[in-house]
């Protein structure tokens, strides 16, 4: 077997002396971390919908502009972020499909992250945006890890199950799977700490193994689902996200050692990501990356200002940023601080431009943290436009509320409600009072407590004509009106409540004056979840309804009924002369399991003498024989046999010891013993 010291990876510091060496922070390798990148997501979507269409041309608009394109629109020259009018002049023959409604999309999303989580055990499945997804994946890795033969990695099993040693596939463990970076394997010899070159040699293996799960699950969602992926392999969220796009599309590369530096500051992490232009660091936005530029370049970095999303004239690398000798984590802290800063950001950014990222892939949560829903205009300045503006987004937002936060009240109704909110969400944007469906009842797993809009105002001209940059967002928040959390009343009439009753106000505060906002962007969200009483332990409190509506099943196994003659069951098993199996045995009067065959040779008119002597009859105090009835007396028969005591002659047992015998009632066939006879008469006589 092969023994490996995985922990021995957590915490590795370098040995150098060189300025360079000693500013490089602390990296922790143990994990293995997959980034998927679905291909061209939205036109993917619709590919999947009608695959005619992956022949074709084909492309996604969104507003006046192209935001995605399959690869055979690629290779006729369309690209994302054009013109629609550019669009159709460089390939006249493009199919456009208008892509506004997120629906489709955002459940094939869903889907596609269910089946990526269900593949691996960690449940660390983590979700960016629509079309990314981050898998933690370290357990499985270190489990078939400790199973290699090192005599026998050619013809090596990846067990994809615990429990059963037979799923899963063959692989050679000897190699990566598809491409590497860098393409040329660099001995680890080169290494001068032999400590340092034996834990790189494990996390080649390890690397390994995780690059051939990447390419098993790239297989299983082509096959399973018919999406393809763009796939990087690493040991954190930065390194597998950006590793991934060396090869695209619908291919994987692994980031291999030497992670570490050596004497002189190289390693694989560091060549990967000096040529990396600072602006395109995961975790580095717009504002820091210009503020960087500026500081590396000592003067304003030029920009494009006419592009809506933004784009720097100049690139500065992450290598101008490391080695620049005013750069530090204390003066990209003392940069990058300010209002709004998460405290340390100087150390953070410092630790993403080295390639170290400790954030944790995210388990999923049963409820968002928030819901937001936005959009942006060329031009949006009077009431009536911001109103209907404000209608349409309030609309798509409880849309969005009661399919991510309300689930089936009952677990057997979880396949029709799925059906009903597809039904529901392909419907909602066609018609205007579409009611939310009412044959599945419905519950909510929380309630946000707020509402926030926020709006994104463009600043005033300069004399010349020219308008400042700017992407600051202003917000205001309220309380969320109650009444959105009826599930009987439409969407559209909520809306309307919605925005007269709350957002206006809201805006009102947000933009006292009467009109010249020149918003460029609108956005509301639903954001404080408070979660409603569940079974869960994230749930507040029970859910004492559910909890009534079930009990009946659940107590089925405990229940005791009190019957007077024996089971149905038992009385025709006695009559059919036939032999119970130990799965079908009904328990008897006393909740005793019967042990076998059930014989009944003897004629139910006569007293019987049973196996241990005992006989079948009831006297009363007078010793005088009574004539039993036909159910009492195969009740007693049937209870002979499975060994309970029926010799009743010898009376019921009591402290006292005062009967001796039990007592028949002539009007209703009742056995008791002698004293409660005169109170059970006295029943009768009321009765009548």
């Amino acid at each position: 077997m092969w023994r490996t010291s995985a922990n021995s990876l957590g915490s590795l510091s370098v040995k150098g002396s060189t300025p360079t060496a000693s500013r490089v922070p602390k990296r922790h390798d143990r994990r293995i971390i997959i980034h998927f990148d679905y291909d061209c997501f939205y036109a993917a979507v619709f590919e999947a919908e009608n695959p005619a269409l992956k022949r074709l041309p084909f492309a996604v608009q969104q507003k006046h502009i192209i935001v995605t394109c399959n690869y055979e629109a690629r290779r006729r020259g369309l690209r994302k972020l054009q013109l629609i009018k550019e669009a159709r002049q460089v390939c006249p023959e493009v199919i456009i499909e208008l892509g506004e409604d997120l629906t489709r999309f955002r459940n094939a999303s869903k889907e596609l992250y269910g089946f990526l989580k269900a593949s691996i055990w960690s449940g660390r499945a983590e979700r960016l945006g629509f079309d990314e997804v981050f898998l933690d994946v370290t357990d499985m890795i270190d489990y078939n890890v400790e199973l290699l033969n090192s005599s026998a990695l050619k013809t090596s099993f990846f067990h994809l199950d615990r429990g059963d040693p037979t799923v899963g596939f063959a692989y050679d463990a000897r190699e990566f799977c598809d491409h590497i970076f860098p393409a040329k394997v660099s001995s680890t010899a080169e290494q001068d700490d032999p400590t340092v070159r034996g834990n790189e040699d494990v996390l080649a293996l390890r690397l390994k193994l995780g690059s051939h799960l990447a390419l098993y699950l790239r297989q299983q969602l082509a096959e399973q689902k018919g999406y393809t992926a763009t796939v990087g392999i690493s040991t954190n969220k930065l390194l597998s996200k950006l590793i991934g796009n060396v090869h695209k599309p619908t291919d994987q590369t692994t980031l291999i050692p030497p992670y570490l530096p050596d004497s002189e500051g190289r390693s694989s992490i560091q060549n990967f990501l000096d040529d990396h232009d600072v602006g395109n660091i995961p975790g580095i936005g717009f504002k820091m990356a210009h503020k960087i530029r500026n500081r590396v370049l000592a003067r304003e970095a030029r920009f494009d200002a006419g592009l809506l999303y933004g784009g720097t004239l100049e690139d500065v690398k992450v290598r101008d940023v490391r080695t620049h000798p005013s750069m530090s984590p204390e003066s990209l802290e003392a940069l990058l601080s300010g209002p709004g800063s998460p405290k340390g950001i100087g150390g953070k950014i410092w630790g993403l431009l080295h390639g170290v990222d400790d954030t944790e892939v995210g388990k999923a949560r049963e409820v968002p943290r928030q819901i937001s829903i936005e959009d942006s205009y060329i031009k949006l300045n009077t009431m009536d436009d911001v109103l209907k503006e404000l209608r349409m987004l309030s609309r798509s937002l409880l849309c969005r509320m009661r399919l991510d936060l309300t689930e089936a009240e009952d677990d057997d109704d979880v396949v029709t409600c799925l059906d009903d909110e597809r039904q529901e969400m392909s419907t909602i944007n066609a018609e205007n009072h579409h009611q939310h469906p009412k044959s599945v009842p419905r519950r909510w797993l929380a309630h946000p407590k707020v509402l926030r809009l926020t709006t994104r105002p463009r600043p005033p001209l300069r004399p010349d004509g020219t308008r400042s940059r700017s992407f600051t967002r202003i917000s205001r928040s309220g309380t969320m009106p109650t009444f959105v959390f009826s599930l009987t009343e439409t969407l559209e009439h909520l809306a309307e409540r919605l925005v007269d009753e709350a957002l206006v106000p809201i805006f009102h505060k947000l933009h006292p004056e009467k009109h010249g906002w020149d918003l460029s962007l609108m956005n509301i969200g639903a954001t404080h979840m408070e979660e409603t009483a569940a079974d869960k332990s994230t749930g507040k409190g029970r859910d004492i309804g559910r909890m009534f509506r079930t009990q009946e099943d659940v107590l089925k196994a405990w229940k005791v009924e009190d019957r007077g003659v024996a089971p149905e069951d038992f009385r025709l098993s006695a009559a059919q002369n036939v032999t119970i199996d130990e799965a079908e045995q009904p328990r008897d009067y006393y909740g005793h399991k019967d042990n076998g065959a059930v014989d009944r040779d003897d004629t139910e008119d006569d007293y019987h003498e049973k196996d241990n002597g005992k006989l079948a009859r009831i006297t009363n105090d007078d010793n005088a024989e009574q004539q039993i009835p036909q159910p009492i007396q195969g009740f007693i028969e049937h209870a002979s046999d499975v060994g309970l005591d029926t010799e009743v002659d010898e009376g019921w047992d009591s402290e006292e010891g005062a009967s001796k015998g039990g007592e028949l009632c002539r009007i209703c066939g009742a056995v008791m013993p002698s004293f409660a006879m005169a109170a059970h008469e006295r029943f009768h006589t009321q009765s009548n």
